[in-house]
């Protein structure tokens, strides 16, 4: 019997506990007051463990175990991006279905957060005296730049190891760096458009955007056959204001934009295709001209890849068009080689051909962990005690707490490759059974950390 078997008892209280915080609405992108909520849910059950905790601010905090110099660390978050239309279940809300676990956060990230705080309780409750002091730190801001973790390092000490279950197995040991801009003009300079919608999170694919369209009747059916022949649906409502079309794609993380259907450029396409771009406006122009349905950035003349971490990619999130605002939000994944600087300057000079300007809104380097690392070796035993399979080494254009480490932590969990969790879209999930395969390999890791 291995350590990580230990977590298994825990089982039920586990799941009570997952369902509770999920049930917390913590949207921090429009609740911070509920990311704040969540973040108390976790630190006032360690408290009832009988844990030192300490909150930074409402938007981090920890739970630690254990005495000694050294400190070594399980990061997770506890907010979430918003639901989203579609659902087969209550969101919000824990629900098994056919041997899953259904619910948002329930993998990204409450129910690695609530596993976690299991593990420390492990270790107490088995009276394991650690080599070094054991940290959960939780954050309440992770989906919208991890000012969070700023602010908690501002003040706090910095772990020697540390890993973030908040991506997929193996470990992540390479992450993209991510440029997440803003692009406006002063105002809206279209006329046969009037309003154009989509998109919450700039790290999503938006799966719906609509526009309201000043058009004629011939105009409208032209549009419509064209609509017909591309991809997504599309559905047309006559207003008092105007013609409203909605369009409807595919979800995705913001990371991997090709696994979904930008319902955003995908309308806008079709709009510029019927209309024209003047008349759309400057900022649904560029968009459809610079950056299209295209996912690399070639059109805007940044793509690039390396071997390490792969290529860039480019996802337009928000758009957000009426007589008060003209604005877009455009979140880009660039190799871990590559000149962020430059990529910016690129994107600055394009927009400004359209009269655009452009902001940073956040940037979160690159992280590039060696194999060498000694935390590599902690999470690959971890792995391999418990699924009796190694443990590779990967990249990924997600943005996790890993980042935020100094390169001494990575991302490690809790999905597995062969499981759709759909992470960051309607229907997140994750097969019950193998969710507590990685309750165990975490324990494990946990162990491992604190004994070594």
């Amino acid at each position: 019997m291995y350590f990580g078997e230990k977590i298994l008892s825990y089982k039920e209280d586990i799941l009570h506990d997952i369902n509770e915080l999920i049930q917390i609405k913590s949207v921090s992108s429009s609740d911070k007051q509920a990311a704040s909520q969540a973040l108390e849910y976790i630190l006032g059950k360690a408290e009832q463990m009988g844990f030192v905790t300490k909150n930074i601010a409402g938007v981090a905090g920890h739970v630690e175990y254990g005495s000694g110099e050294g400190l070594a660390a399980v990061l997770a978050h506890v907010d979430v991006v918003p639901a989203g239309d579609g659902w087969s279940v209550e969101p919000f809300a824990l629900t098994e279905k056919n041997g899953r676990l259904y619910g948002r956060g329930i993998v990204d990230d409450k129910g690695s957060a609530v596993v976690a705080l299991y593990c420390l309780k492990a270790l107490k409750d088995h009276h394991i005296v650690p080599q070094r002091r054991i940290r959960l730190i939780v954050g309440a801001a992770e989906e919208i730049g991890m000012n969070d973790m700023q602010a908690y390092f501002s003040s706090e000490e910095m772990p020697s190891m540390a890993f973030t279950p908040d991506s997929e197995y193996g470990i992540c040991s390479c992450e993209k760096g991510i440029l997440q801009l803003e692009i406006s003009s002063a105002r809206h300079d279209g006329t046969t458009l009037t309003e154009f919608h989509a998109g919450n999170a700039v790290n999503a694919v938006p799966s719906k955007a609509y526009a309201l369209i000043d058009c004629t009747e011939n105009e409208d059916h032209q549009l419509r056959r064209f609509a017909d022949a591309k991809p997504g649906e599309y559905d047309f409502v006559y207003t008092m204001d105007g013609l409203r079309i909605v369009a409807k794609g595919k979800a995705a993380h913001g990371s991997t934009p090709e696994a979904g259907l930008n319902s955003a450029t995908h309308l806008i396409r079709i709009l510029a295709a019927n209309f024209g771009q003047l008349v759309l406006g400057s900022l649904c122009g560029f968009l459809d001209d610079a950056v299209g349905l295209e996912t690399d950035g070639a059109s805007l003349g940044i793509a690039c890849s390396d071997k390490e971490s792969g290529a860039l990619t480019v996802n337009v999130g928000c758009v957000d068009i009426d007589e008060r605002v003209s604005r877009t939000l455009i979140d880009i994944r660039y190799p871990v080689t590559a000149d962020s600087a430059e990529i910016f300057e690129k994107i600055c000079e394009r927009a400004s051909y359209d009269g655009l300007r452009t902001k940073v809104i956040n940037h979160e380097l690159p992280l590039n962990v060696a194999e060498t690392a000694p935390v590599i070796a902690v999470l690959k035993n971890a792995y391999k005690t418990v699924t009796g399979e190694e443990c590779e080494l990967y990249s990924t254009g997600g943005g996790t707490y890993a980042r935020t480490l100094s390169n001494n932590g990575v991302a490690f969990g809790p999905s597995f490759k062969d499981d759709d969790c759909h992470i960051h879209n309607v229907d997140e999930s994750i097969d019950k059974e193998k969710f507590f395969v990685h309750s165990q390999i975490c324990l494990e890791a946990v162990y491992g950390m604190a004994m070594i």
